[in-house]
């Protein structure tokens, strides 16, 4: 058992070892040949999250200072890098001079999606990067939804984008349980039959379980109606005849997973842990346990019965 960092698609790893040698023939070779139209945010991850990236893109924009490419580059590396300042910490113990480096490179970051957006107005991707810059930079309800539209305009099911938003209408984000399930619901059964989207109303579950206390937690999680809930999206989703094994299918089934083990719903938790194989995402075991999400995974799977 092991968790995976990535969908396991090998153009993943070949960016990724391109990005770290500062080989950009490479990067951009496996970037054009993925469209934007069959979603490249795994991929443009895979070059962000690389450790000194910052230092050579600005030659390649230098270079090519037309190209939407390296400047689309650029940003998702500064998003990354700003967060690297930043760290997973809560707020309180971040210091000031972290979220000003955090704040600084995050603003650099949108400098460079706009840029990109502007030369390609049909990508989707300078706006998604816009998602995420916008929640660390507190743009504000209005601004976030803007952007979100933006992106959704572009590709209409983009998952990682409802991702964004799902989050940014959070309680926790300054939007409210109510809006955050009624965002979930009606962008999964907005969708066809076999979306990726039904993962929303998962998430949305237990992001108002992971808002409660000890004891009402256990009470929201494992109410009739959050099974009824977390059923029907499981058969608008991965159970529908039309659902396709791509992208973030072996997120949405661990989240599936985990959502079905604390409503208690053992029939549909042992259902995503046999289709999972084993298959570990950090994400949402990061959830129960940080240091170790394959450890979350292994608990609840044992106690779902597998």
């Amino acid at each position: 058992m092991r968790v995976e960092k990535d969908s396991g698609d090998p153009a993943v790893a070949r960016v990724r070892e391109a990005a770290v040698a500062a080989d950009w023939a490479t990067v951009r070779e496996v970037l054009e040949a993925r469209p934007e139209s069959e979603n490249r945010v795994e991929l443009l991850w895979a070059v962000g999250d690389a450790a000194g990236v910052e230092q050579w893109i600005p030659r390649v924009i230098e270079a090519e200072p037309e190209a939407p490419l390296p400047k689309l580059v650029a940003g998702i590396r500064h998003i990354s890098w700003g967060w690297e300042a930043r760290t997973a910490a809560r707020a309180s113990q971040v210091s000031r001079e972290q979220f000003d480096v955090f704040h600084a490179r995050l603003r650099k970051a949108e400098e460079w999606l706009y840029e990109a957006a502007e030369r390609e107005p049909g990508w989707t991707s300078p706006w998604y990067g816009l998602q995420v810059t916008g929640r660390g930079l507190q743009v504000g309800q209005e601004t976030a939804r803007r952007r979100f539209e933006a992106t959704v305009r572009r590709d209409r099911h983009h998952l990682e984008a409802h991702q964004q938003q799902l989050q940014q209408v959070c309680d926790k984000w300054g939007g409210s349980h109510e809006e955050m399930h009624a965002f979930a619901r009606d962008s999964a059964f907005d969708a066809p039959g076999g979306t990726l989207l039904g993962q929303l109303v998962a998430v949305a579950h237990i992001e108002e379980w992971l808002s409660l206390d000890s004891g009402p937690d256990a009470a929201y999680i494992r109410r009739p109606e959050v099974r009824t809930s977390l059923n029907e999206a499981a058969d608008h989703s991965y159970r529908h005849p039309d659902f396709v094994r791509r992208g973030g299918w072996n997120q949405v089934l661990n989240t599936f997973a985990m959502a079905f083990s604390l409503a208690g719903d053992r029939t549909g938790a042992q259902e995503c842990f046999r289709a999972t194989e084993g298959r570990v995402t950090e994400f949402p075991w990061y959830y129960l346990d940080g240091s170790d999400p394959a450890a979350a995974y292994r608990k609840q799977r044992s106690s779902a019965g597998r």
